[in-house]
């Protein structure tokens, strides 16, 4: 992958030298350029730097991510996914023109204005999927990735969920949640790699790696 770790940070190698997509620090590593990849604006970088292992995200993947904001996160996986395609799903308007900008200057992401939770909309926009990355602050949002997987996962592909304990519910306590929803996700016919929780850098949040088993 394009990442590079030094002295306790995580970043990328940038797709585009010279430019910036947020507040980012660039640092020049030998003949390569570098964008530092604050775990505190993007809960990927965040379950990187707390262990997450098994990701098997390659230069050439597809990723479908649901969720993708104004493109932070976005932008590190266009790094990575250097000859590969991100299909950006982001339901609101305000978010998606900031998205649309910056494809324009990174041809590897595809915008798409959509709801996560009908992905049926965007059944004929997007190809099967490497990895289906979730970052959706919803109530069930566990349901709606898995919803995303069983349409676009490939065969071999893998998910990536963070969950947010206070969006589902603000009473029960985030260890239970998390059981919770480990317990949904095994019972649609998916295993869990790895369980990553994502303090310092969030609270009450979780990231799932996930597969299909077999």
């Amino acid at each position: 992958m394009n990442i590079f770790y030094k002295d306790g940070e995580i970043a990328t190698r940038n797709l585009r030298p010279g430019i910036k997509v947020y507040d980012e620090r660039l640092i020049q590593e030998g003949d390569e350029e570098y964008r530092i990849w604050n775990p505190r604006r993007s809960k990927l970088a965040a379950a990187l730097l707390n262990g997450l292992e098994m990701l098997d995200l390659n230069n050439d993947s597809k990723v479908l991510y649901l969720g993708a904001s104004t493109g932070t996160t976005v932008s590190h996986i266009s790094d990575i996914c250097d000859e590969g395609l991100i299909y950006a799903v982001e339901f609101s308007p305000v978010s998606m023109k900031k998205l649309v900008r910056l494809s324009q200057k990174r041809n590897n992401i595809v915008p798409l204005l959509a709801d996560a939770t009908k992905p049926k909309y965007y059944l004929n926009k997007v190809e099967k999927a490497d990895l289906v990355y979730c970052d959706v602050a919803q109530e069930k949002q566990s349901e709606l990735f898995m919803d995303n997987m069983d349409l676009f996962l490939k065969e071999d592909g893998q998910g990536l969920i963070t969950i947010k304990a206070r969006s589902i519910d603000v009473i029960q306590k985030p260890k239970k949640i998390f059981k919770d929803e480990a317990k949904k996700i095994k019972e649609n016919g998916y295993s869990i790699l790895e369980k990553i929780k994502l303090e310092p850098y969030e609270k009450d949040h979780i990231a799932f790696l996930v597969e299909k088993s077999f």
